[in-house]
């Protein structure tokens, strides 16, 4: 979606840059009130109805970027209302992380099916004939669908031989793969924070923009500022995302410039899981549990957790790698303030309702660190810097890439125990992994390691991202290439890692 809406990317970006801009420069928050027309500039709307509802729309997006949460429609309250409470230089966040802006809600019509023009009026009706319901009636210039009769069953779709029938569901609903989006009273898009697992799909797919999610821009500065050393921990999908011409190297650079004492990548923690899960699994399948589930992607384990919560213990101990990365940074300074930044929303989440609090301080995107570059003028393809050691394993960089957790696993497990014959099964996007689970619940899977991703593709995928997915994926495959160890049991680093953790 990111790659085809260009609007909405500029919007999203131009919102990140001003609380950045905000934050450096050290402004009154009466900023705030102003920050919609620089936005959005002029007296002509260029994406919507009116100016004043783009406006309105970028000040609650100025809201969630800030931390607060959206306002009520039929309530008054100033944009800068609640600022006391996320004016603080440590992480603010409150849930719900993911939120409807309701006035950019369209209100798209939920799943249906309805008759287009290719209709011929057959003398077959194949369509009435299938339908159990009797929902469907033929007119004057073709078939008639009644919505209210109509059970969603698609066999009309399915019997027209015209392809004249189809199928239309909100965008945003149907990438929820736990199917936590409903509709309110005037049919706009509403989250039922009880199923969210806060992957973050929705954001992705909505064509209105009217889905974002919280960001701690604003706090991350203040601390910045305010003196504290910060540390950037940076998940491996970083790779090729600021520019083909980018190196690795100046990415982290660039970081440093935005008042980062050091960047470590994560990857070198996705070294840790991989021997920690490894071992995990040669230890419990199949004597203690009949498969394992890896424990990389917060948001699968969340919906195990919610869907599926008999399998819950089948999920591998380990922690992810953004865990092991903030411990292995606070155990060589103590005094570190830890940002993970990496592709996914569901990473915020996991480090406010996990045991990762303590170590994981804030949580930024790669979308929300380029509107920290574009506010302090960095562009980190002009950066001279020279190639820095490795710190992980290719199979360690490999992790963002759907497959690649499992089969670093896989790799690891059959080095430590060459008698044994490890079996993977991965799927990637929510409503695949439920499949999948489902398939383990019959008895199928007994035995394999299953790698649940809730991104089509992997992490390379994530919401937060700024590229294109396959472009990546490139990059990532000719990174790994250049790594100076295949395993974390190569890794030099990795013993250092273990004693400090």
């Amino acid at each position: 979606m990111k790659e085809i809406y260009g609007t909405l990317v500029d919007i999203r970006r131009k919102v990140f840059a001003e609380v950045a801009r905000i934050a450096y420069n050290d402004l009154d928050i009466s900023a705030l009130e102003d920050s919609s027309y620089r936005i959005v500039p002029g007296e002509v709307a260029k994406y919507r109805g009116d100016i004043f509802r783009e406006r309105a729309v970028v000040d609650e997006r100025l809201r969630l970027a800030m931390g607060l949460d959206v306002r009520e429609i039929g309530v008054f309250k100033k944009i800068t209302d609640g600022f006391d409470k996320v004016d603080i230089d440590t992480n603010a966040y409150e849930k719900p992380l993911i939120n409807v802006i309701k006035f950019a809600c369209e209100a798209c019509p939920e799943k249906s099916y309805y008759t287009t023009n290719n209709c011929r009026n057959c003398l077959a009706h194949p369509c009435t004939n299938v339908c159990p319901v009797n929902a469907i009636s033929m007119g004057k210039h073709g078939s008639i669908i009644d919505d209210e009769k109509c059970i969603r069953c698609g066999r009309c779709k399915d019997a027209c031989p015209y392809s004249a029938i189809v199928m239309y569901e909100r965008p945003c609903a149907a990438a929820c793969g736990v199917n936590a989006i409903g509709s309110d009273t005037y049919n706009r898009a509403d989250i039922d924070q009880d199923k969210c697992v806060a992957c973050g799909r929705c954001i992705a797919e909505c064509p209105f923009g009217a889905i974002s999610d919280k960001t701690q821009i604003f706090q991350l500065i203040k601390a910045i500022k305010s003196g504290k050393r910060v540390y950037g921990a940076i998940a491996p999908s970083y790779i090729g995302q600021f520019g083909m011409t980018t190196s690795p190297e100046q990415i982290i650079e660039a970081i440093k410039m935005l008042g980062f004492v050091d960047v470590i990548e994560v990857a070198l923690g996705a070294d840790l899981t991989t021997l920690h899960e490894a071992k995990e699994y040669l230890e419990r399948v199949p004597e203690d549990i009949p498969f394992m589930g890896t424990s990389c992607c917060f948001s699968w384990t969340l919906m195990i957790k919610n869907e599926f919560p008999e399998f819950y213990d089948q999920v591998s101990d380990s922690g992810s790698p953004m865990r092991y990365t903030a411990e292995y940074i606070k155990a060589k300074d103590p005094d570190a303030v830890v940002v993970f930044i990496g592709p996914c929303t569901s990473k915020k989440l996991e480090a406010i309702d996990t045991k990762v609090q303590s170590d994981v301080d804030f949580v930024i995107t790669f979308e929300e660190l380029m509107g920290m570059f574009v506010a302090k003028n960095i562009e980190p393809s002009e950066i001279k810097i020279e190639k820095d050691d490795d710190d992980a394993s290719a199979l360690g960089r490999g992790y963002p890439i759907a497959g690649g957790v499992a089969q670093s696993v896989k790799v690891v497990a059959e080095k430590l125990d060459p008698s044994r014959e490890i079996h993977i099964q991965g799927a990637n996007t929510l409503s695949e992994c439920a499949k999948m689970l489902k398939i383990a619940k019959a008895g199928k899977l007994d035995g394999y390691l299953l790698e649940g991703m809730a991104c089509p593709g992997g992490c390379i995928a994530g919401v937060g991202t700024i590229t294109s997915v396959n472009r990546v994926k490139r990059q990532i495959e000719k990174y790994k290439k250049d790594s100076s160890y295949e395993t974390p049991l190569e890794n030099v680093k990795i013993e250092e890692e273990r004693k400090l953790i």
